[in-house]
């Protein structure tokens, strides 16, 4: 068995931060990571025109800022090389292909005992931690809802994280469910390559433009009251979208900045894809009804031929598998129970990394706290 003093479990974004911090304060980390890669969202399962959809200085990492010359909007790649550079700059070494099976915290020695898999070498690896980081973050499988019908659809269906681009869906019907970011960027795709496509809008959202949320960032950032800037940023989208309820997309009654704050629900950016709309080469439906075959019954009635589909419908937590304890940071599903900014820390030296429903600056917060916090304890002992 292996001793240090943190481990921490996902080497994503939360993971990499984190390490990053502890690494400044030269207090020992082990990073554990079940992909063969560190951020491996972004460099394996991420559509190739993916870009941040905030302005990079709300998305920057602590203690290193994006290049100067580095876009406004980093697109995937310049993503990606930020990361290496970062994993360079900290000498952060995960230590991949490490899937975590258990992690239970040993009420006599006061210690953690992690046991993960390598699958590199087939063996398992023994860990004993005072300190355990869960960050493997919300975004760590990809779901697919239950769909009536969906094991008699002889078409591709396929979560959105699998999804590169869309050439080889020219020509097809294609229908996308979920209106959230990753569902309209890949339905404008989808477009752009020929693909006859379709979106399922499910629940309300409110589309903003790239322009238009920062904006909203910048006045929040002035503190201007949320209330006020989510009036300001509705206004806007409206003056530049129309209704979009419309186009099938009823807007929600409260604020896009109020219910990020209060959910973590981001609102919709719009790449594109309702100017598609708009011109009808993008299709609206309501919620799926059920599937016969490659017949997809809707909400309303109608019912349409499709070869394939691609859920763009969110991510699941999978801490729940692997963490024996932890109840009173983590519930049932999987995530906090605490709200933010409070909520990275449990007890027992449990702490949680990117689950804050806040992206990259929330990593950035939750990273610096813990650090601080584990640097305290330690120096208190």
């Amino acid at each position: 068995m292996e001793a240090i003093d943190v481990v921490i479990v996902g080497a994503g974004p939360a993971g990499l931060a984190t390490s990053a911090c502890l690494n400044r304060l030269s207090i020992p980390n082990i990073v554990l990571e079940r992909e063969d890669c560190y951020a491996s969202l972004w460099q394996k399962r991420a559509y190739d025109r993916l870009k941040l959809h905030l302005a990079k200085e709300y998305c920057q990492l602590p203690f290193m800022a994006f290049p100067s010359e580095a876009p406004t909007f980093v697109p995937r790649g310049g993503f990606i090389d930020y990361l290496h550079s970062y994993v360079s700059h900290f000498r952060i070494n995960p230590r991949c292909s490490r899937s975590v099976e258990s992690a239970y915290h040993d009420e006599e020695t006061g210690k953690w005992h992690i046991r993960a898999r390598n699958a590199d070498l087939n063996v398992h690896e023994e860990y004993a931690a005072r300190f355990l980081v869960v960050a493997t973050g919300e975004n760590s499988k990809g779901f697919i809802p239950e769909v009536s019908g969906l094991d008699s659809f002889g078409g591709e269906f396929i979560h959105s994280s699998k999804y590169e681009k869309g050439q080889k869906y020219g020509g097809k019907d294609v229908l996308v469910v979920g209106c959230g970011n990753s569902g309209m960027e890949i339905a404008y795709d989808l477009s752009n390559w020929g693909a006859r496509t379709s979106i399922v809008a499910r629940s309300p959202v409110h589309v903003l433009s790239t322009n238009i949320v920062y904006i909203g960032m910048r006045l929040l950032g002035f503190g201007v009251p949320c209330n006020i800037v989510d009036f300001i940023v509705v206004l806007l989208s409206k003056l530049k979208h129309g209704d979009i309820s419309n186009y099938g997309f009823p807007r929600p009654s409260e604020g896009p900045f109020y219910i990020k704050q209060r959910v973590g629900r981001t609102p919709t950016i719009d790449v594109g894809t309702v100017e598609k709309i708009r011109r009808k080469e993008v299709q609206v439906f309501p919620s799926i009804r059920g599937i016969q075959g490659s017949r997809i019954e809707f909400a309303n009635g109608e019912i349409k031929r499709f070869d394939a589909i691609i859920f763009a419908t969110g991510y699941k937590s999978t801490v729940r598998h692997w963490l024996k304890g932890g109840q009173d940071l983590f519930d049932e599903s999987g995530m906090p129970k605490l709200c933010f900014p409070n909520i990275w820390k449990g007890r027992n030296g449990l702490y949680c990394s990117g689950f804050a429903r806040r992206g990259l600056f929330g990593i950035s917060v939750d990273s610096q706290n813990i650090a601080k916090d584990i640097d305290l304890a330690l120096k208190s002992q």
